[in-house]
């Protein structure tokens, strides 16, 4: 097992190499740039993240008539290859390249990226007067919130579910389930939570439940040791969690409950199963004495996975309905205004950290069922 986990650690390397490179090309030919993001916001034609997903943005139409204007008769940066630079000092706009880093070669500027990648310095923010390993630490309590509790809510609830409807396979229990299931995976998440904040945390009907953030006003500079020791600090954070987690983990209780399902049925099938009915034991017992260990083979294996899928995938609508500033949020925005540290930033630490929990993955197989060998595998 030693051999096979240094092998695949070792191809972490050319992995990481190759998403890195083949982003970075795709970057390269993608129109627009911070250079034409700073030249837009100068002649009045930028707009932001949030304007774009709400419609605001009239003013960048005037902005756009009157850069047009200006840049009527100008001949000095006619030839610009940034478009809206006509009008603008040449030599600004080498300056602007030369803060961002792109007076230099393509080539150059990937390798001396994944150099500083290799020792964690992702630099700073282009747009953000911050550095992006604090901005990501800054967005970080949101996401693992969103994440661990999500995680842990679809595993109490999906397992116990879908172990009782293997038990009770194709009862009327097992059918109407199933509909529910099937239902609150096919509605989609952002709508679940536009409903939850009409219905309860809105005008409209009820006010049980807060409409944004993670915390109250009066909560809001308590520490997470301070917060922890406050059983009103604690009570308020689950109480604005509430309608997040519920809106994202919906559809997920569904794969989950129908995957342990199906494990359970492919166990109790099987001859031992049969076996050990016939030396007398009861349901209970060769239910939970012989089935779960090997049923859950592919549920506990999975932990790692799910964990960090949920952690690192949170949702862009659900944070933006609730008012949730997350990673999802953050790296949406960071693509929007082109501030490339910040997306590269992302994209190395979600893959690296991808690929590192397969690898755990496999592990956790071994350790779950001793008979796994992943070295004495043919390929």
């Amino acid at each position: 097992m030693a051999a096979y986990l240094l092998k695949r650690l070792l191809l972490v390397i050319p992995t990481m190499l190759g998403i890195m490179a083949i982003s970075f090309i795709i970057v390269q030919f993608a129109p627009g740039g911070p250079v034409e993001r700073v030249i837009a916001q100068l002649t009045g034609t930028g707009v932001n993240a949030t304007e774009r997903i709400s419609g605001r943005g009239g003013d960048g139409l005037a902005g756009q008539a009157a850069q047009s204007q200006r840049g009527q008769g100008v001949g000095e940066a006619a030839g610009s290859k940034y478009r809206g630079a006509q009008g603008l000092d040449p030599e600004f706009i080498k300056s602007l390249e030369k803060q961002f880093g792109f007076d230099k070669p393509a080539h150059e500027r990937f390798f001396l990226m994944m150099k500083n990648y290799l020792m964690f310095d992702f630099g700073k923010s282009y747009f953000r007067d911050i550095s992006v390993i604090e901005l990501i630490k800054e967005k970080l309590p949101v996401s693992i919130s969103l994440g661990l509790w999500m995680t842990l809510l679809t595993y109490l609830i999906s397992i116990p579910l879908g172990i009782r409807k293997a038990v009770r396979d194709g009862e009327p229990f097992d059918t109407w389930t199933s509909g529910v299931l099937v239902l609150g995976y096919a509605v989609p998440g952002f709508l679940v939570a536009v409903l939850l904040l009409v219905l309860f945390a809105g005008s409209s009907f009820v006010q049980w439940f807060p409409s944004r953030g993670l915390q109250s006003e009066q909560f809001a500079g308590y520490s997470f040791s301070q917060c922890a020791a406050s059983i009103a600090c604690v009570g308020d954070y689950f109480w604005h969690l509430t309608l997040p987690i519920i809106a994202m983990a919906l559809g997920a209780f569904t794969t989950m409950a129908f995957l342990t399902k199906n494990s359970f049925l492919d166990e109790i099938r099987k001859q031992y199963v049969v076996t050990a009915r016939a030396k007398g034991l009861s349901e209970s017992q060769v239910l939970y004495g012989h089935v779960f260990r090997n049923a859950m083979l592919l549920i506990i294996a999975g932990f790692p996975g799910a964990f960090i899928s949920a952690f690192f995938s949170g949702s862009l609508l659900i944070e933006t309905i609730f008012s949730l500033d997350g990673l999802g949020l953050l790296s949406f925005e960071s693509i929007i205004n082109r501030d490339y540290p910040v997306v590269f930033a992302n994209l190395y630490i979600f893959a690296l950290v991808g690929l590192v929990v397969n690898i755990v993955t496999d592990f956790i197989y071994t350790l779950v069922d001793p008979r796994i060998d992943f070295e004495s595998r043919e390929v």
